[in-house]
């Protein structure tokens, strides 16, 4: 999950392209302390709410690690069985609004970007959503596919080579209406962070308006991935900042409803560029999709496969061109960085681009 977010290049935009409402920024104020971050909150299950009738398609594996067996659950079904699963996503634009002596909104659905795209449009014609990208790591061609499904590939090559049926693929998303939040002034304010004057909110507050919004949308199942996504702005807890990011899981205990959250960052250079975040949490996601994995305990925590490499150059960022934009896309990190034999990557390499900041197992936690 993310707890990064960077800040906003408005500037240059307000100029041009009226990306606000109004002339001026309402409520900034001092920046708060700058720590790029992805978000970590405690999933909220309860025994008490009935099972749903679409659960989310999710598989069970092992890994032992010095004597130690380690069991995960991830979203599709099992490398081995060679076959392809396709999860149902819903795209959520987050509107924030920020009012005092102006009013500052923050729109991703209006928003234009350089190409001429909004936000929104620009997010859904990425890598995480579109095929198009003929992902060759190490030597390996992982496929031409979306972003997150080579990657799980490549997690799985030792196994994916002899099932090469195997796939786990983001359908066309459908966009639901957009969520309009006023961020009230004790959980959030507009603020300069990372160079990028942002619209910060409390990640509490901005969690509890996403679980509502799902439980008002009765279209939105837990088979599906609803993901929220915002511009220029980040998320704060207990006073730091920058969060970028984040997932978690609410509802039944028995099948929860899985989601998450990821701004844009338009800055070149800025935490969180463009679909960084998004890259890192979809990941994140696919390999541990109701936050409830854990990968070495002593070293690594919940497995958390982006972490262990946001502090890198451009923040884990990996330069991706398809449809004439160039994106960024997060490395992630394989099982074996969290200590399964390296026979079950790609090359048995610890990262999807091929452990470049040369990581041992748990060397980053997780």
């Amino acid at each position: 999950m993310m707890k990064r977010l960077s800040a906003l290049s408005l500037l240059a935009a307000l100029a041009v392209a009226g990306c606000l409402t109004t002339a001026a920024f309402a409520q900034e104020e001092d920046t708060l302390p700058f720590r790029p971050m992805y978000g970590h909150l405690k999933p909220n299950l309860r025994n008490d709410i009935m099972t749903a009738a679409t659960p989310l398609t999710t598989w069970n594996g092992t890994f032992t690690y010095k004597a130690h067996a380690y069991h995960y659950n991830m979203v599709g079904t099992a490398p081995s069985t060679g076959t392809s699963t396709t999860v149902p996503v819903f795209l959520i634009p987050v509107k924030l609004v920020y009012k005092g002596t102006t009013t500052t909104t923050l729109d991703p659905a209006t928003h234009k970007l350089t190409n001429g795209q909004t936000v929104e449009a620009n997010t859904l014609a990425s890598p995480i959503f579109q095929s198009g990208i003929d992902f060759v790591q190490g030597g390996t061609d992982l496929g031409s596919t979306q972003y997150i499904d080579a990657f799980q590939r490549g997690n799985f090559w030792g196994t994916v080579k002899s099932h090469t049926g195997y796939h786990l693929l983001l359908g066309t998303p459908t966009v639901l209406p957009e969520l309009t939040l006023t961020v009230p002034a004790a959980d959030g304010k507009i603020a300069t962070e990372g160079g990028v004057k942002v619209g910060l909110a409390d990640i509490n507050w901005f969690d509890t308006q996403l679980q509502a919004y799902i439980t008002a949308h009765s279209q939105i199942v837990p088979n599906s991935l609803p993901i929220f996504i915002t511009w220029e702005a980040y998320l704060t807890q207990s006073g730091g900042c920058c969060i970028g990011g984040y997932h978690n899981s609410y509802g039944s205990s028995s099948a929860p409803q899985a989601y998450a959250y990821a701004t844009y960052i338009s800055k070149v250079g800025a935490f969180a560029q463009d679909v960084s975040a998004l890259s890192h949490e979809v990941g994140e996601w696919a390999d541990d999709p109701l936050v409830v994995n854990t990968g070495n305990p002593v070293q690594c925590g919940v497995l958390e496969v982006g972490d262990p490499e946001e502090g890198d150059a451009n923040f884990g960022g990996f330069k991706y061109t398809l449809g004439g934009f160039t994106y960024n896309l997060q490395d992630l990190v394989y099982l074996p960085y969290f200590g399964a034999p390296t026979s079950t990557s790609n090359n048995g390499s610890l990262t999807f681009q091929g452990n470049p900041f040369s990581l041992t197992v748990c060397s980053n936690g997780g």
